[in-house]
């Protein structure tokens, strides 16, 4: 036996799994967590122990996740240094299966971010890069422009927040509107005042990681589906990858995986003080007759208190218009339907102590989202605020994405990228919107992180 293990990695039995040597330092969730999968993960390290040398495969880097930002980072790294060997595991049969493949298509302008975070800078940077791409790479796009609409008393200084915040951020041609003004741009809005962000645009992201998939296996790297991490160890030198089939060894890995990047996360560092809570973001369409009343983009002011911008309408570059989402925990990780459940998922997000704290804080708004999906009539009323002559016969279902959303221990819900470094590990632990947008941007800082690493 001993020999079968020595044939997927000599050093075996010096790799360090963080959660053995730490276990009795971390909470009693994580320590459970740890004796329910010990059995479990050596049981996998005893099956990988037989296979034979083809079943590891040797890299310098491995990245975890096949969405637009794992895409964008594994791009980046091969566009900085032609050559290196590469590889991206993704769990699923193809690129861009979840977050990616299931948002409303926007380029967000980074109006809404605090200038000198992390969104803001890679927003604005990502803004640039991603049109150049698809400049590039001929992906169609649009800029069509939107409006931030307040449509109470209360929400003009938010309004008058939100123009100073997108001229802070460098965000050219921003036009505050009056009320006849708003509907010279969209002309069946109601509302008292609003921001027009002639930067923000349309496309499909989905086509975006596609050609990003096509674009890394073109230089040189290695895109693997339907091959799941269910374990990772290391060395003094190396990095270990257990999957569901084989290992990959690496001088260095990266997290990209999105809903799930918290439990990739806590592989190498146990004590990880985030956990990824899935809210899921419900759709309607507009019927094809009623198209007419959104001519581009139309949304509300956001609450400060989250990280949401709350239903709007969006025209979508495939043509037809979506209204929504709305914000209600999901009670699958990978949840789109309301009937989707995971007993083991949906108890850890309730038993995280932040998330409790937030559920508390915030149980009236959250109730009132949980409402909206249940009832049409209350969702209609919502939308009627930005356009009152929207009925509830003019929606039809639509789609419904999950967004991962990273909440501390403390009830913070993590407004801002996240992007943590242990070991031979680098996380991206937070990249909710503008994630897509920012992809391009993300996966630069990412690069750059592994490249200097690398020669270090």
């Amino acid at each position: 036996m001993q020999a079968g293990k020595n044939r997927i990695n000599p050093d075996r039995q010096n790799l360090q799994n963080p959660r053995n040597s730490d276990i009795a330092q971390t909470d009693p969730e994580v320590a459970d967590l740890q004796v329910q999968d010990a059995l479990k993960l050596e049981a996998t390290w005893l099956f990988l122990s037989f296979r034979p040398n083809s079943a590891n495969v040797q890299n310098d880097v491995t990245i975890v996740g096949g969405g637009i930002v794992g895409l964008a980072t594994a791009y980046q790294i091969l566009s900085a240094k032609p050559g290196i060997k590469l590889t991206l595991i993704e769990k699923e049969n193809e690129v861009g299966r979840h977050q990616t493949g299931n948002n409303s298509g926007v380029i967000h302008s980074g109006i809404y971010y605090k200038p000198g975070s992390l969104k803001a800078r890679n927003c604005i940077d990502g803004y640039n890069r991603l049109l150049h791409f698809c400049d590039q790479h001929g992906i169609r796009y649009e800029r069509c422009g939107k409006l931030i609409v307040a449509t109470s008393e209360v929400e003009l200084p938010l309004l008058d927040n939100l123009f100073k915040r997108g001229n802070e951020n460098g965000l050219a041609n921003l036009r505050m509107l009056g009320k006849e003004e708003l509907r010279e741009v969209e002309p069946h809005v109601s509302g008292l005042a609003g921001i027009y962000v002639p930067q923000t645009g349309i496309i499909d992201y989905l086509e975006v990681a596609l050609k990003l998939s096509e674009l890394i296996r073109h230089a040189g790297g290695t895109v693997v589906l339907n091959e799941k991490v269910i374990d990772i160890q290391t060395d003094s030198t190396n990095v270990v990858l257990a999957t569901d089939k084989r290992t990959h060894t690496s001088k260095l890995a990266v997290n990209c995986a999105g809903l799930y990047s918290d439990k990739i996360a806590r592989l190498t560092t146990p004590a990880l003080d985030v956990k990824i809570i899935p809210f899921r973001g419900e759709y309607y369409k507009l019927r094809k007759e009623k198209e007419y009343l959104v001519k581009n983009l139309i949304y509300p002011v956001p609450d400060p208190n989250f990280p949401f911008l709350g239903v709007h309408f969006t025209r979508m570059i495939q043509g037809g218009v979506e209204a929504g989402p709305n914000a209600v925990l999901a009670f699958k990780r990978e949840g789109y339907r309301k009937t989707d459940i995971n007993v083991g998922e949906l108890a850890e997000s309730l038993a995280w102590p932040g998330f409790q704290k937030v559920a508390l804080k915030y149980w009236k708004t959250g109730f009132g989202e949980m409402y909206r999906s249940f009832s049409k009539a209350a969702f209609t009323k919502a939308l009627q605020k930005l356009i009152p002559e929207i009925q509830e016969s003019d929606l039809i279902d639509g789609g419904a994405g999950v967004r991962a959303q990273a909440c501390d221990r403390k009830g913070g819900l993590v407004d801002d990228f996240l992007i943590l470094e242990s070991g031979k590990v680098i996380n991206v632990c937070n990249a909710p919107s503008p994630a897509a947008t920012s992809s391009l941007s993300i996966g630069h800082t990412v690069a750059e992180k592994v490249l200097k690493r690398l020669v270090d």
